[in-house]
């Protein structure tokens, strides 16, 4: 071995004692950084009741994807044997942590907010079981969005392949539970789920906003769907689409919290890709077709189709070198 890389043992005394003055530092800039929470006003979370992990949120989703779609995402083989036991086993584990993370919710912003007591281990569980006594309905309203999918997408080759593979089916899956808690009530957590989808799939729908069976989000990438968005049945729209809000004030936060910001979408409606429809008052009529890369701050009447102009292309051939 060449002894340039033979250590010395003064070199390497040398680098112990750089280690140690630089953990000194260390412990300093620490204390600073402890001092720093307590002493500006930064953001912090320290207190007794645990903000839900979304480690924890991922779980119930996949729990609720067990039931929702049987036998398509369990770990073990499901039979008409180990059927009852299996799902049982899910129901269970289910309501449990969904419970808990529930009262956390609740009480996270009944101490956090200094609210009135308001029974929240109670209300947990009671929320609890009305959302898994929702699942059937909610997984209807999941098959009628698999068939439309199915029934306008010639790339499918099964409905197997649609609840396996496709985005838009995991998007609109998470966005009908989150919506179902956002109804009942429960704070924060419905929208840790969809952001939670919104990170997997690119796909941003608020659990406030309503939306009617068979719907389809094609590809799926891009797509915004704000809180007070009201979408109706069998609708389709492709990536890249926005139903958002018009320009808002600074101060929006207060003055238009719960209030229409949000288009209307009627039943039977198409919105291609990269289109973008805003604003509270804005209707897109019963089958309409909306183009792609239009935008629109203006209802439509029912039967009606919009598009862009087509734009002017400019080719240019690229000159040949002199031989």
């Amino acid at each position: 071995m060449d002894e340039e890389h033979i250590c010395s043992d003064g070199a390497c005394r040398t680098d112990v004692e750089c280690q140690q003055q630089a953990r000194l530092q260390l412990s300093e800039i620490a204390e600073r950084i402890i001092d720093h929470c307590q002493n500006s006003p930064c953001y912090t979370h320290i207190d007794s009741e645990p903000i839900p992990a979304e480690a924890f949120v991922a779980d119930i989703i996949d729990m609720f994807r067990e039931l929702l779609f049987p036998g398509y995402f369990t770990r073990e083989k499901l039979d008409p044997v180990n059927m009852r036991y299996s799902l049982g086993q899910t129901v269970s584990k289910l309501y449990d942590l969904l419970a808990d993370l529930i009262t956390h919710n609740i009480r996270h912003d009944c101490l956090r907010y200094h609210q009135s007591c308001s029974n929240c281990e109670t209300r947990g569980h009671t929320i609890a079981l009305e959302m898994m006594d929702a699942i059937p309905e909610i997984r209807q309203t999941l098959a009628s969005d698999v068939r439309a999918a199915f029934d306008g997408d010639p790339a499918a080759k099964s409905h197997d392949e649609i609840i396996f593979s496709y985005p838009g089916i995991y998007a609109i899956s998470v966005y009908r539970l989150a919506h179902k808690l956002f109804e009942l009530g429960v704070p924060m957590l419905p929208r840790i789920m969809s952001e939670h989808a919104h990170s997997i799939t690119g796909i941003d729908i608020h659990p406030g906003a309503t939306i009617g069976s068979r719907f389809v989000i094609d590809h799926g990438t891009g797509v915004v769907i704000g809180e007070t968005t009201r979408i109706g049945s069998n609708v389709r729209i492709y990536q890249g689409v926005t139903l958002g809000a018009l320009s808002l004030p600074k101060d929006a936060g207060e003055k238009l919290r719960g209030k229409r910001r949000h288009p209307t979408i009627e039943d039977d409606v198409i919105i291609y890709s990269g289109a973008t429809i805003l604003g509270g008052d804005t209707v897109i009529g019963a089958r309409c077709v909306v183009g792609g890369n239009v935008w629109l701050t203006q209802s439509l009447p029912a039967d009606t189709t919009v598009m862009m102009e087509m734009p002017k292309l400019i080719i240019k051939e690229a000159r040949r070198q002199a031989e």
